[in-house]
């Protein structure tokens, strides 16, 4: 139980403090409900959620290491940026993955609408 607790106070933490992660939930809020007007199947859904649970991942990652960098130091430190920089580069390969997988899938249902 003292596990889950700590879990839930750490993506607590991410959520209180991450801009980028507040509109990442923005826009897959908005993939989703697109998803569903737009009637995809089952599949489609469990893809775009897993996709979106794939660049929060990345992101609730970032931040751990970004935090892990700054206790280690707060003076500038070329591997320290480097650490930081790569954990970011995670998130945007992440992100583009989404938009790329929303892109086929939402984009497609978006053209059948409208025909």
């Amino acid at each position: 139980m003292a596990a889950l607790k700590n879990a839930l106070e750490g993506m607590h933490y991410v959520i209180k403090t991450q801009r980028n992660l507040k509109i990442q939930i923005v826009f897959a809020i908005v993939a989703i409900v697109l998803g569903i007007l737009l009637m995809c199947n089952t599949m489609e859904i469990c893809l775009l959620v897993l996709t979106i649970f794939f660049v929060l991942l990345a992101e609730f990652i970032n931040t751990a290491i970004e935090t892990v960098v700054d206790l280690y130091t707060e003076e500038y430190n070329e591997k320290a940026k480097i650490a930081k920089d790569v954990s970011a580069g995670a998130v945007v390969l992440t992100s583009f993955n989404a938009i790329i997988i929303g892109g086929i899938l939402l984009g497609s249902k978006m053209i059948q609408f409208l025909q």
